[in-house]
């Protein structure tokens, strides 16, 4: 899974994309810098949700559940946010939470 990283593709993405929000989760999705670019996905667990382990475990789940909604989508940069209940959410509604954010994106197929 290709990620984002760089500062210049984060402020492109916040500064072009759309955003999607679900208690669970937040999005934003991005038309990928490059044509043809396979796609890139970034997860955010902001310091204001704790301290660092769970910021990491809500990163965790963020990431299980982008491998199970099948992630990154093609030509496009996806960033996800965790938010105070990402932490305590069980895998399955961590799926259906970005399956409906993906299909409200129209990235459900």
């Amino acid at each position: 899974m290709r990620t984002l990283k760089s500062r210049r593709d984060f402020e492109r993405a916040f500064t072009q994309g759309k955003r999607y929000n679900h208690p669970l989760l937040r999005m934003v999705v991005c038309d990928a810098a490059d044509e043809g670019d396979p796609g890139r996905v970034a997860f955010v667990a902001a310091k204001r949700l704790g301290c660092a382990v769970i910021r990491n475990r809500s990163k965790r789940v963020l990431r299980e559940a982008a491998r199970h909604g099948s992630l990154p989508a093609p030509g496009r940069d996806i960033i996800l946010f965790a938010t105070p209940a990402t932490r305590g959410a069980a895998p399955a509604d961590m799926a259906a939470a970005l399956a409906r954010l993906m299909k409200r994106a129209g990235l459900d197929g």
